[in-house]
């Protein structure tokens, strides 16, 4: 770092204070970007241009710790002005995979061999994967940088690794590639994975969820025991259509029954599901796409706990375009997307959310259809015209806003899956908005299911099935997720659902459930990160989850 005078170090404190007591002044309607952006054009740094996020940020740590200025959270959010990314409880931390050849042939996915398909170099992500060499250790430890530097704390790391078909790379990438991630978060390089994961459970940066993509063919038993072996938490699946005719005219190369049977299988492991879907491929209509979306919920073999909805983007390095130029292809006007978008998003069930409305494709890229990179906000709009809106979980989350625990409502829904029931336990506030959450399973303990139950194969043995014998005849605790930021600047919290012990709450609140339906055994599908949480809740390691006897 160059070295600041302290005479132009006083200049620019006065400058950073003329900021900060800018900021301070507006009211949260005024609280816009272009605002923000306002009050730092009238405060340049040095005369000349702006100062960056990151600059305010340390400034006005720097500032705190010298007792010059007391430490208010509010002031920070307005300076960090995208707390939301952290607004959850984590950091989320994506990585790209390196570039390698994909099992699929889907005429919509573009190819560029610059990145792993499906993947375009000027996606923001993919550019930082590629500055980067795909290195895992380098774009782990400069996106939990880029947090700290802008003030979000990075404890709880959310690690998401993108790159196509995680499973169609070899085991010892794998293997490597989640070892490296955890060596930056533990800042400190490790001989083996086993010995990296050790250390994430006491390092200062802690994995909390570990997500990787795949396909639905590529999963069974064997690669569900090696996704455990790695500390997976959750697994993203690109379904993208549920009509078997809709799927062989896109060259998708695995049937509906494929992705049912994947869900099934990972949900009766524990892992969180996020599906992908995609409207407006070849041979869809508007019509049949929402029909198709309804089946997403209707089915008890899906009911996904996370969905992506990615309209088809029309790109020149697709085979899809090709179909475009003979005139077999129609994109969806943004009326019409919109309008789908609308009744879909309308009838999506209370414990799904909704994480993404449209794929962060840069608009060149796109030759036809639509272009609108809000595509979510526009539906919102649509949805209260008509009177509707959207209960999704994301919709309801009480993100950044305090709480009072005394008022906090204990809400209990159940619903089915193909091997028994799912209980979606959370705890809500006066206006119907979610603190906190967890997800448990309750597979069906029938020793033998009646003639009846084998069309939706209730029954699933799932130590058997699965080769996971420390699960079977076990209540799963899928999920447990509280909102809120995490701490960084300034340690105290006031009343932000994090901090106030809802995490526990729900815990009993599941075992409680799970040992009044004659379970008397639970099981949690735990991160790296998050052993000593539940260790000292009374869970012990027990082959590849950690268990509890009720």
């Amino acid at each position: 770092m160059a070295f600041v005078p302290i005479a132009d170090l006083a200049q620019r404190d006065d400058q950073v204070m003329k900021i900060i007591t800018a900021i301070r002044s507006l009211s949260d309607e005024e609280v816009t970007t272009e605002n923000i952006f306002s009050v730092l054009r009238d405060a340049p740094k040095d005369g000349k241009g702006a100062y960056s996020k990151s600059e305010l940020v340390a400034a006005y740590k720097r500032l705190c710790d010298e007792n010059v200025l007391t430490f208010e959270r509010e002031t920070l959010r307005r300076l960090q002005m995208k707390p939301t990314r952290t607004i959850s409880g984590v950091a989320p931390v994506t990585v790209l995979t390196k570039p390698y050849p994909c099992p699929g042939k889907c005429i919509f996915c573009p190819t560029d061999v610059r990145m792993p398909k499906s993947y375009l170099h000027d996606e923001p992500g993919a550019m930082r994967a590629e500055m980067h060499a795909f290195d895992p250790y380098n774009q782990t430890f400069a996106r939990i940088k880029a947090f700290e530097d802008l003030g979000h704390s990075a404890k709880k790391v959310e690690l998401l690794i993108l790159g196509g078909t995680w499973s169609s790379y070899k085991r010892d990438y794998q293997e490597w590639f989640i070892q490296r991630c955890l060596d930056a978060m533990n800042e400190r390089d490790s001989d083996s994975l086993e010995e990296a994961q050790q250390w994430n459970e006491t390092s200062d940066h802690r994995n909390v969820g570990l997500v990787i993509e795949t396909r639905p063919d590529h999963i069974n038993p064997d690669e569900i025991r090696w996704l455990r072996r790695l500390g997976v938490t959750k697994v993203q699946m690109g379904a993208q259509s549920l009509d078997d005719h809709i799927l062989d005219l896109n060259k998708r190369g695995h049937t509906v029954e494929q992705t049912r049977q994947a869900v099934t299988m990972l949900k009766a492991a524990g892992f969180k599901i996020v599906l992908h879907w995609m409207p407006n491929l070849l041979g869809a209509t508007p019509e049949s796409d929402h029909e198709d979306y309804l089946k997403l919920w209707s089915d008890v073999a899906l009911c996904p706990d996370e969905l992506k909805i990615y309209p088809c983007s029309l790109l020149a390095n697709a085979e899809l375009y090709e179909y475009w130029q003979r005139g077999e292809y129609h994109p969806y006007s943004d009326d019409e997307l919109i309008d789908l978008i609308a009744n879909s998003m309308a009838r999506t069930p209370r414990y799904c959310r909704i994480n993404r409305v449209i794929r962060d494709i840069p608009a060149p890229n796109i030759v036809a259809g639509s272009k609108r990179s809000n595509m979510r906000q526009d539906a919102d709009r649509e949805m209260h015209k008509r009177g509707l809106k959207c209960e999704c979980l994301r919709c309801r989350e009480v993100r950044g806003s305090s709480v009072n625990a005394a008022e906090l409502r204990l809400d209990a829904m159940q619903y089915e899956t193909r091997f028994g029931m799912e209980n979606f336990i959370s705890f809500v506030t006066r206006n119907d908005k979610v603190a906190g959450f967890l997800r448990l399973s309750l597979p069906d303990l029938t020793p033998n299911p009646s003639p009846d139950d084998k069309e939706q194969e209730r029954h699933l043995e799932r130590g058997v099935t699965l080769g996971l014998p420390e699960i079977e005849n076990a209540a799963m605790i899928r999920e447990v997720h509280v909102y809120g930021p995490s701490l960084g600047l300034g340690d105290e919290s006031e009343g932000e659902a994090q901090h106030v012990g809802i995490g526990l709450k729900l815990i009993e609140a599941a075992q409680e459930l799970a040992a009044s339906a004659g379970f008397k055994k639970i099981a949690v599908i735990s991160a790296i990160g998050t052993r000593p949480y539940y260790r000292k809740r009374g869970f012990e390691i027990e082959g590849l989850y950690m268990t509890k006897s009720l």
